[in-house]
């Protein structure tokens, strides 16, 4: 009596990691992709910036007034160019979600680890960004402290919307629409940012709705992206 020979499994099949070790791969890998690449480093942070500086070419040299309208101004120039920072690997977006499908890795882990070196880049991008808007708009010292909880609050709510925005796209063959899908739904985070950094300095105490606001945001777009994930995978 001959025992049969137990065949290999394949390799998604014999290691299947966790939710958060598939996460963290795609994270990763998304990384080094941008670290090869570098199109936040030399291109969109660098047009984030000159539209930070050009903005006083426009209004006006005027301290007082820059003082005012410029946190406005930065959020402004975060939303719309965040939007190309979680976007970047849209055009390839497709190819990427079948490779991800045929190594067995979760949708949901594919997309939170997407988002999650969205995140990081966007959060590189605002401080950055922000290094220089604080220097030119003479932003008072005493706001800066409350961007610990707005800048990663803003970042990773728009990293969950861009991210889901683009496999909604890439599914749809339609990637140049996926501005037009962020920006209407980042809207709460841009009003978030700027009351929240607006009340940091004149009421201290209202900031909590503010930052509450902005992660009811970031918890709609984790659950919602999290709940469509596979969906947008068999389409895409």
């Amino acid at each position: 009596m001959t025992i049969p020979s137990r065949q290999p499994l394949p390799l998604a099949d014999a290691v299947q990691p966790g939710l958060r070790r598939q996460m963290m791969a795609v994270a990763r890998r998304d990384l080094r992709r941008e670290l090869r690449r570098g199109e936040v480093a030399w291109v969109t942070i660098p047009f984030g910036a000159v539209a930070v500086l050009a903005i006083p070419l426009a209004i006006g040299i005027d301290v007082p007034t820059l003082n005012r309208v410029g946190p406005g101004l930065y959020w402004v120039v975060v939303l719309l160019f965040g939007v190309l920072v979680t976007v970047r690997h849209t055009a390839t977006e497709q190819g990427v979600a079948a490779v991800s499908a045929r190594l067995g890795i979760d949708p949901a882990a594919a997309y939170l680890g997407a988002a999650t070196a969205s995140a990081v880049l966007l959060v590189v991008f605002e401080v950055a960004v922000g290094m220089i808007a604080v220097a030119l708009y003479d932003i008072d010292p005493e706001r800066w402290p409350w961007l610990l909880l707005v800048v990663p609050a803003v970042a990773v709510g728009l990293a969950l919307l861009g991210t889901m925005a683009g496999s909604v796209a890439a599914g749809a063959t339609a990637t140049n629409l996926v501005p037009f899908l962020v920006v209407p739904l980042a809207l709460p985070l841009l009003i978030g940012a700027t009351a929240a950094f607006d009340a940091g300095l004149t009421q201290p105490g209202g900031i909590l709705r503010w930052v509450l606001m902005l992660l009811l945001v970031d918890v709609a777009a984790l659950v919602l992206g999290v709940l469509t994930a596979r969906q947008l995978q068999e389409t895409g």
